[in-house]
C-alpha cells in the first residue's frame, strides 16, 4: 500500500489548511493512520493518530484542539484538518501506516512523501 500525501502550502498564521493522505490499496481494519511533522534541523515529531476501523484519536499537546485527525474510508483516505496555525507548525509533513497504537515513528512501517506546510507570521 503506498500513501500520497497532499494539500500543503503557505498560508498566514491563524490560517487553516486541510492535508490529506491517500491510500494506493486495501488498509486493513486494524491498522493505524499517522501524522508525523519534521521542521529544518529537528526531528521527526507525532502530531496525530486514528484507528482505520474506529473513532479514536490522539493528539500531541502542540496541536490538540487546534488539528482534526479524520478517515474517510470510502475515499481510503485520512485527513487533517488544521486551524488556527502557528509559524512553528512550519514543516514538511508526513503520513503513516501501522499496526501499533503508538506515537513513535519507528512503529510505523508505511510512509508517504510528505507535503510542505508554511506558516508566516
Amino acid at each position: 500500500v503506498q500513501l500520497q500525501a497532499s494539500g500543503g502550502g503557505l498560508v498566514q498564521a491563524g490560517g487553516s489548511l486541510r492535508l490529506s493522505c491517500t491510500a494506493s490499496g486495501r488498509i486493513y481494519s486494524s491498522a493505524v493512520m499517522a501524522w508525523f511533522r519534521q521542521a529544518p534541523g529537528r526531528e521527526r515529531e507525532f502530531v496525530a493518530l486514528t484507528r482505520w476501523s474506529r473513532d479514536s484519536t490522539l493528539y500531541a499537546d502542540s496541536v490538540k484542539g487546534r488539528f482534526t485527525i479524520s478517515r474517510d474510508s470510502a475515499k481510503n483516505t485520512v485527513n487533517l484538518q488544521m486551524n488556527s496555525l502557528k509559524p512553528e507548525d512550519t514543516a514538511v509533513y508526513y503520513c503513516a501506516r501501522g499496526s501499533q497504537w503508538a506515537t513513535h515513528q519507528n512503529a510505523y512501517f508505511s510512509w508517504g512523501q510528505g507535503t510542505q506546510v508554511t506558516v508566516s507570521a
